[in-house]
């Protein structure tokens, strides 16, 4: 649905230019990037127009999420609920 050719300069720039770590696109990064590929393809098109059907819908997680993916669960109307795990051993960042 999203084109690789939209993610990948994405990811690169992250790491690259923001001297980032994590290529991995969080959400709203993600929600930016079908934005992008909806211009070019009616796929993606479609399932940007379907965003608002996420409303009071659950999402569970099998990790804690970052606190940007889960404002952007908020936002979208979304009721998220996860394991009380975090995704890496390394809780602070450097």
């Amino acid at each position: 649905m999203i084109a690789p050719a939209v993610i990948e300069p994405i990811s690169r720039l992250k790491v690259d230019a923001l001297g980032g770590r994590n290529p991995r696109l969080h959400t709203d990064e993600t929600l930016i990037a079908l934005a992008i590929s909806a211009v070019t393809s009616d796929v993606a098109a479609k399932g940007l127009a379907q965003l608002s059907k996420l409303e009071k819908c659950e999402m569970h997680s099998s990790v804690i999420l970052s606190q940007v993916d889960s404002d952007m669960a908020r936002k979208l109307g979304m009721n998220l609920t996860c394991e009380p795990e975090y995704e890496t051993k390394q809780l602070y960042h450097k």
